[in-house]
């Protein structure tokens, strides 16, 4: 939820109050959370991406999949894994897991890319790490992704400057 600290003070108690202006409707998270205890974190607001570069970049991930004989999924799970975000938890920490090598990790989650193998109790383990969806990428990390894209396009002479997607993008 967006919204912006107006105050901070501390009683003489030592308590501690935060008041904050929420840009989004809270009535009924209200009458959900009030008299209970929560968990609080802070971070800083990043817009989301915008539905033109959403669609620039389909365009492009459907006419770099024409060129090369792909599936639109294959071309963007490629994209993503070159040009995403890797996908963190809470603390900050790079989210990854670990599979028996006879596993096809593709069924499991679209965004990885190999790490490393090891082995455990005489057991084989490939490990990957994760990559955020587009969906939840913000403004600067889906602009990253776009722009590795273009590159892309480009290297394979699609044209990425026509009136008609500058006018969608930009």
């Amino acid at each position: 939820m967006k919204a912006e600290i107006l105050d901070y003070s501390i009683a003489l108690d030592g308590t501690q109050r935060v008041t904050l202006l929420l840009k989004s409707d809270f009535r009924q998270a209200y009458d959900r959370y009030i008299g209970k205890t929560l968990n609080v974190r802070f971070s800083e607001w990043k817009e989301a991406r915008s539905n033109n570069q959403n669609a620039f970049f389909h365009s492009l991930v459907n006419e770099i999949a024409g060129c090369r004989g792909l599936t639109e999924d294959d071309v963007k799970r490629q994209l993503v894994v070159d040009y995403g975000t890797l996908a963190r938890d809470s603390d900050g920490n790079i989210i990854g897991f670990k599979l028996p090598v006879s596993a096809d990790v593709s069924t499991i989650y679209p965004y990885t890319s190999f790490y490393k193998e090891i082995e455990e109790n005489g057991k084989r383990f490939n490990c990957f790490l994760v990559y955020k969806h587009t969906s939840e990428m913000d403004s600067a990390e889906f602009s990253r992704l776009l722009s590795g894209t273009i590159d892309e396009a480009k290297e394979l002479g699609i044209d990425t400057d026509t009136p008609e997607t500058k006018a969608r993008f930009y």
